[in-house]
């Protein structure tokens, strides 16, 4: 595994004493709660449709202080790139997404799969789960939303298809469970950090509270278009975020270089500037979800953009060109000039998430380009790098539900490790996790989950109720100490 604390053990299985301790205090998150609302909150698209806010006027500053001349030739080059790639997904479909086996995770992967799901950023795999564990889970949810109706909140709030519901037993037995978190290993290893310095452990995996979907056939509301997670102007806004496209940034074929995979500088890039409902402020590597149903494409699944470094490259330096004629749709690269005299960010907005179209992002073709993922059984999994635009189905054609827990792949950082610490809190007092629409949440549900839920040690650790140690010194003993100083566990 590269870039990570190898040495990362957890601590003496403490007693549940102290847990009960923990629990009965029930102390709030160190961050100011967000405002209520549903995920609705965080997309242009589902409240005013695909028109942006106007951004303020330091905008433009910050163009003309980030673009140089070398950007014209990257432009260039990616623009002519753009084309080959795009015939290719469109030939391909779907089949351009690899599948592949949990079985095959556990005896290790070919270099040509592993090569494969880095250029594609995106990965299901099969079998993880058995199914009927996942079946049971789904019911169980079910039950416990049905015990709880008159509290359950979710998008659309007249026929709720997303769950603002994140404390369900099945979901605590889900993010601990051995496969997922055995995956979640497989997922943090292909990253690396060009900095061995660089404050992060990707052997240690962590627990990010999310939702749950159950969609229901012919449901046309839950459709987010084209978007990518992890903030929107902060990309280019925050100098942190910045510096992980530095070398997109250099000019000329630099942009090659850019490893999506490369972990330096995500440790300290401010996802969430804005303290926006709904907006991810942790490094979350993969995103993912498991399955809990029998869904394909039409059927209201995940679509994705498969080409992750090219499509990167493309959005970041897309602020900085525009057509010569506003009324062109011509996508020749002789068509396009330098855009420096407006805060235009294409499909960016303050306190939202970063979309995509055929109009703010014209040289992607998202109409041919964004693929439907295969399908998949309840208990498989999917992961798309946090860097991907995907979607989701404008319409479920399918005949039965649609339904997946949400469950990300996120490394340990000191960053990640106080956010931890607040979500336990929270947790513990039933309220949402702090990056999430705010409110009561699940503090007064019936049979929500609880620390008895949390069945292994490993469980424990990665939900923040152990601390993290290391038997090596130096710069890794210090990092491991400001972990668990973040996590803050007497």
């Amino acid at each position: 595994m590269h870039g990570g604390l190898k040495s990362l053990r957890r601590s003496v299985q403490p007693s549940f004493s102290r847990y009960r301790c923990l629990a009965s205090a029930v102390p709030r998150s160190r961050r100011a709660p967000k405002e209520e609302g549903s995920i609705a909150a965080i997309f242009t698209s589902l409240t005013q449709g695909e028109e942006p806010n106007v951004l303020p006027e330091r905008f433009t500053s910050l163009k003309r202080d980030i673009f140089h001349e070398g950007l014209v030739e990257s432009w260039r080059e990616v623009l002519a790139e753009l084309g080959p790639a795009v015939e290719e997904i469109s030939i391909l479909g779907s089949d351009i997404v690899p599948r592949v086996s949990y079985g095959d995770i556990e005896k290790g992967l070919s270099t040509e799969q592993i090569s494969r799901i880095r250029r594609v950023g995106t990965v299901v795999i099969a079998g993880g789960v058995p199914k009927e564990e996942a079946l049971r889970w789904k019911q169980e949810i079910k039950d416990y939303a049905t015990t709880n109706a008159s509290h359950v909140k979710g998008y659309p709030p007249e026929n709720i298809q997303i769950f603002e519901i994140y404390n369900s037993k099945p979901q605590i037995q889900a993010r601990t469970h051995p496969s997922i978190l055995s995956t979640h290993r497989f997922l943090l290893s292909l990253w690396r950090t060009s900095n061995p310095n660089t404050p992060i452990s990707l052997d240690t995996p962590l627990s990010y509270f999310d939702r749950l979907r159950i969609r229901q056939p012919g449901d046309a509301k839950f459709a987010l278009g084209p978007h990518i997670d992890g903030g929107s102007v902060e990309r280019w806004e925050d100098p942190g975020y910045r510096e992980v496209w530095r070398r997109i940034f250099g000019g000329g074929g630099a942009w090659r270089s850019h490893d999506p995979f490369d972990a330096t500088g995500r440790d300290e890039a401010k996802f969430d500037l804005y303290h926006a409902s709904n907006a991810c402020s942790v490094f979350r590597a993969w995103q993912g979800w498991t399955s809990l149903s029998s869904t394909g494409p039409n059927e209201g699944t995940l679509r994705v953009l498969p080409m992750l470094s090219l499509s990167t490259a493309y959005t970041i330096l897309r602020p900085f060109f525009r057509p010569k004629d506003p009324h062109s749709t011509s996508l020749k690269f002789e068509d396009w000039e330098a855009d420096l005299d407006g805060p235009r960010f294409p499909g960016s907005s303050i306190g939202k998430t970063q979309e995509l179209n055929e109009r703010t992002h014209p040289h992607l073709r998202l109409g041919r380009t964004m693929v439907s993922v295969p399908r998949v059984e309840p208990g498989d999994q999917v992961y798309w790098h946090c860097d991907v635009v995907h979607a989701v189905e404008a319409q479920h054609r399918g005949l039965g539900d649609s339904s997946v827990l949400y469950i990300p792949a996120v490394p340990l950082t000191v960053h990640n490790a106080s956010y931890l610490r607040d979500q336990r809190l929270n947790f513990l007092s039933g309220h949402p996790p702090p990056d999430f629409p705010g409110g009561k949440g699940e503090s007064e549900f019936i049979g929500r989950g609880n620390l008895t839920d949390i069945s292994s040690p490993e469980g424990r650790r990665l939900l923040g109720f152990e601390k993290f140690t290391t038997n090596e010194g130096g710069f890794k003993a210090e990092f491991v100490e400001k972990a668990n100083r973040a996590l803050a566990l007497e």
